[in-house]
């Protein structure tokens, strides 16, 4: 930025709290959850989830422990409104999750709101209305604070009255003055007690006021000061729940959250990976497994976090960074030589103590929690340092080829690639990376190849499977058979059978094709031989178990080349 450009800007203002309680305070047991990927993050994407993503990201959210989900706006459009209709009508809501609705304070709206909502058990309606400076002046043409305040109880009036004609649901009502971030606390606290004088909480029905950090404009302990300040001063404590609603312009939306929670907020409101207009919303995996680091249980299972990020990818059609706290594919990756050291002695180190004691504090240098805990494998932490040029075969064979190679593979298929070039003395083309991966790495058939196979889930051992192959190993074709808990495991103790397993599976991946290719599956098999060599195989085939088995004896050719 220019300096001549640094004088429009103005440091935001301090709050006059000098008896501030949060930086002594611990945080030692899990917030209220709120997941509001299905309005706030479903709005900020370029094309917004359909009704059957929707339904499987519920799904999502139900199975990692959510119990309050916004839903949706249903009185914004057709599709949001149907969407919480199924979700109600083919009776999908768990007893113990209640969904939540977003409307502004205008009856209509309420209304439709209330409609979508019948039939359902317990409903969460969340009112809002813009209270900053800014939305009154710019927004609302020079609304008043008067008038400001007016929307707001107006809007609590109509939610109020429609929710007592369906008594049949247990209604909870939510207020957020919008932009309270940049709203003058005696304000947002004036509004905020307008609305309760409507809803009359008590300690037995409360009332939640969710305070949204609409638009982080200041520093997360500025925003501390606020939250501790609007809990101070709100009348009848026990009978509300404060909720925060941090977004992330700043970069400190986790922060701004944490400190929030250490100023007495009792619920977070967020989303999977942050996703959410502008630069996101607060990313609650992130918070919650930095309380599971604490030893703080939050009653979230992100013990498979790889498939919580499959469903995140496919449905929200946005890519998870490298290096996104926790499920990015790098975070537990050390490729300097001396953080590779650290972590392997801490892990030999705790596989020892772990072999005599029944606990043992997690202390592992560089690695803040065990990757085990959320589905990563140790094998996936320390890779050997990155290769000229990996990165970018990597990107053609994906672009141009559809194959999305594991990050692993990239420096063994780089290698050869960028070796291959040098000896030609000329870059090389796509089609030309593209034809020397497949001769090099995928489907290679000398001396062993794979010609088919047969499986029988039907075996006397539960959760087995039989796998009978058809090889051909030195110009000789036989059939031998394996079991085991899949296709990739029941083939290698086949080969084991035959004396031809001097090796251990590392890691495998699959994924369909794309770009139009013939092949609808490929796959990926790293081996570790028993002299430590590392090597990855690949397979192409309509068959994605077939895929998977010409991966392997990929990876076993290139072992024995």
């Amino acid at each position: 930025m220019k300096q001549s450009s640094i004088s429009k800007y103005r440091p935001f203002p301090p709050v006059e709290l000098p008896d501030r309680t949060w930086p002594d305070q611990s945080i030692t047991q899990a917030p209220i959850w709120c997941s509001v990927d299905l309005r706030d993050g479903n709005q900020a994407l370029p094309t917004p989830m359909s009704i059957d993503e929707k339904l499987e990201y519920f799904d999502l959210l139900v199975r990692v422990g959510f119990t309050q989900i916004e839903v949706g706006f249903p009185s914004a459009s057709d599709t949001e409104f149907l969407f919480v209709r199924r979700l109600i009508e083919e009776n999908r809501i768990p007893e113990n999750v209640a969904i939540q609705v977003l409307v502004q304070a205008r009856e209509h709206l309420i209304e439709k709101s209330y409609a979508s909502l019948k039939g359902a058990k317990q409903a969460i309606v969340h009112l809002y209305n813009p209270t900053s400076t800014l939305q009154r002046r710019i927004t609302f043409g020079n609304a008043s604070r008067e008038d400001t305040k007016a929307i707001a109880i107006q809007g609590a009036t109509w939610v109020a009255e429609y929710a007592a004609r369906a008594p049949e649901t247990n209604w909870t009502f939510q207020y957020s003055p919008e932009s309270f971030s940049d709203t003058e606390l005696d304000f947002a606290l004036e509004c905020c007690h307008a609305v309760m004088d409507v809803w009359k909480p008590t300690p037995e029905k409360k009332i939640i006021l969710n305070l949204p950090n609409t638009v982080e404009w200041c520093l997360p302990n500025v925003h501390a000061d606020q939250i501790e300040w609007m809990c101070r001063n709100i009348r009848q404590r026990d009978s509300v729940i404060i909720s925060l609603h941090t977004h992330n312009d700043r970069g400190t939306g986790t922060a701004a959250t944490e400190l929030g929670l250490l100023a007495g907020a009792d619920r977070v409101e967020g989303t999977l990976f942050g996703n959410g207009e502008r630069t996101g919303n607060l990313d609650i995996v992130t918070v919650a497994l930095n309380m599971n680091s604490h030893g703080i249980a939050t009653g979230l299972d992100f013990s498979d976090l790889a498939s919580v990020r499959n469903v995140y990818e496919r449905c929200c059609r946005l890519i998870v960074p490298e290096r996104q706290p926790y499920a990015g594919e790098l975070v537990f990756t050390a490729f300097s030589g001396s953080h590779q050291d650290a972590i392997k002695k801490g892990l030999d180190v705790r596989t020892k103590e772990t072999a005599t004691n029944d606990y043992v504090p997690w202390g592992v240098p560089y690695l803040t929690i065990d990757p085990q805990d959320i589905g990563r494998s140790y094998e996936a932490i320390i890779r050997i340092n990155s290769q000229s040029g990996k990165g970018g075969v990597a990107y053609i064979l994906d672009r141009e080829h559809g194959l999305d190679l594991p990050k692993t593979m990239h420096p063994q298929v780089g290698k050869f690639i960028y070796d291959l070039a040098d000896r030609l003395g000329r870059e090389m083309s796509a089609d030309e990376i593209g034809e020397a991966f497949h001769q090099h790495f995928a489907n290679l058939s000398r001396p062993l190849e794979v010609t088919d196979y047969d499986l029988n889930h039907h075996t006397s051992e539960r959760g087995q499977v039989e796998c009978t192959t058809t090889i051909i190993y030195q110009d000789e074709e036989r059939k031998i058979s394996g079991r085991g808990n899949g296709p990739i495991n029941a083939f290698v103790n086949a080969l084991e059978g035959i004396g031809l397993k001097d090796f251990k599976v590392t890691d495998y991946r699959s994924h369909a094709v794309r770009g139009g290719s013939d092949a609808s599956a490929a796959a990926y098999v790293q081996l570790q031989a028993d002299d430590g060599r590392l090597l990855w195989g690949a397979g192409i085939d309509p068959s994605i178990e077939m895929a998977g088995l010409r991966a392997l004896v990929s990876a076993w050719n290139l072992l024995h080349d």
